[in-house]
């Protein structure tokens, strides 16, 4: 793939599930596409002569290209169920690349190349990167910190395992690829409560490594009786809880299609104060000024661990690309929420967010 995007000077872009792979060592990248998306994907996907999708099912057919595109698949029930082809290859993907890589007139012209990762930096230095910098005092702890300093912090070779919802957009934007480290999810399925049996899985399957969840409270909630097959089994997962006390998705959902969040916020719930009596080392945390050492101690425990801690639900997954209708139904709940008297949690949402809005 790498070899292919050198000659034609093409920019590469991945999808969540492709990231612990295709961005590491990536001369190419220009980010990632769809709703948690960052960088300049989406608009070198939109503004490409052709595009490859390259052994992807990826479903968010909005934010594919309806034209131009040449898709490669070792299943021929994925080619064109996404987006229209020009060609559809069933196909293994590396097999054809490189029966095709001798076939090609190496191009020289790299002005579109160099114009997407210029503008992937600045993506990432100005709203995600700066995002996370901007919220390391802020309370409740913003969830952005707390990926960051699990980036920072986890071993080379990490496995991290991550909740459906949220915790997949902090894992999309603060999780850095070096080519040891794997991200496993249920991407495809948006099933809630896999983070933990996920990192089960992986722990067994990897006794050596250290095993990171991106737990959700509402996922972890729903299989809190997994924490025992952890203890019973000695297994030395990490379970990091991204505690906002909100089903911060589905919130999230509600408020771009135009109504104000109903029935998705829940009461606070301590699971530090639960994992305890079940034999594991924990810690709770909600100034962002202990988070750093709470991390370091978690991480370093020989046996399982829980990190709790409490972030704000007002922190939002702003795309790469907003349409008109997400803006619209965004701007129009959160007009519903000031008729109803929320103006003071219109304003929180917006000083919360305002550095995360695409520039």
């Amino acid at each position: 793939m790498l070899a292919l995007a050198g000659t034609l000077q093409a920019p590469v872009g991945h999808t969540l599930r492709g990231k612990d792979v295709l961005q590491h060592d990536n001369p190419y990248d220009v980010g990632m596409t769809g709703l948690l998306g960052y960088g300049a994907c989406y608009q070198a996907l939109h503004e490409a002569d052709l595009v490859l999708l390259l052994g992807t099912d990826f479903p968010y057919d909005e934010f594919l290209p309806q034209q131009k595109t040449v898709q490669i698949d070792i299943d021929p029930a994925r080619l064109g169920r996404r987006t229209p082809l020009v060609q559809g290859l069933a196909a293994d993907v590396g097999t054809t690349l490189r029966a095709v890589l001798p076939l090609l007139r190496e191009r020289t012209d790299r002005s579109f190349l160099d114009t997407m990762l210029r503008k992937t930096e600045h993506s990432l230095e100005h709203n995600v990167d700066a995002y996370r910098t901007a919220t390391k005092q802020q309370t409740p702890i913003h969830p952005e910190y707390l990926a960051g300093l699990l980036d920072e912090l986890a071993a080379p070779d990490a496995v991290f395992t991550v909740d459906t919802g949220m915790c997949c957009t902090w894992a999309a934007r603060y999780l850095t690829p070096n080519g040891q480290r794997r991200i496993l999810g249920s991407f495809v399925h948006g099933s809630m409560a896999n983070a933990l049996p996920m990192a089960i899985g992986a722990q067994i399957a990897a006794p050596d490594r250290q095993v990171i969840t991106f737990s959700g409270d509402g996922g972890l909630a729903m299989l809190l009786g997994e924490l025992l097959t952890v203890k019973t089994h000695r297994l030395p997962v990490k379970v990091v809880v991204f505690n906002n006390s909100s089903l911060g998705m589905v919130r999230l959902e509600m408020l771009v299609a135009g109504d104000p969040p109903f029935e998705t916020d829940h009461d606070e719930v301590d699971y530090a104060a639960i994992a305890a009596p079940m034999g594991f080392l924990t810690r709770r945390v909600t100034d962002p000024d202990d988070l750093r050492a709470a991390i370091t101690e978690v991480l370093a425990h020989d046996g399982p661990a829980l990190l709790d801690v409490v972030t704000t639900k007002d922190a939002l997954e702003v795309p790469s690309h907003v349409t008109f209708a997400e803006a619209r139904g965004f701007a129009l709940a959160l007009g519903k929420v000031v008729l109803s008297g929320g103006v003071g949690d219109v304003l929180r949402l917006a000083k919360a967010n305002v550095r995360n809005i695409p520039t």
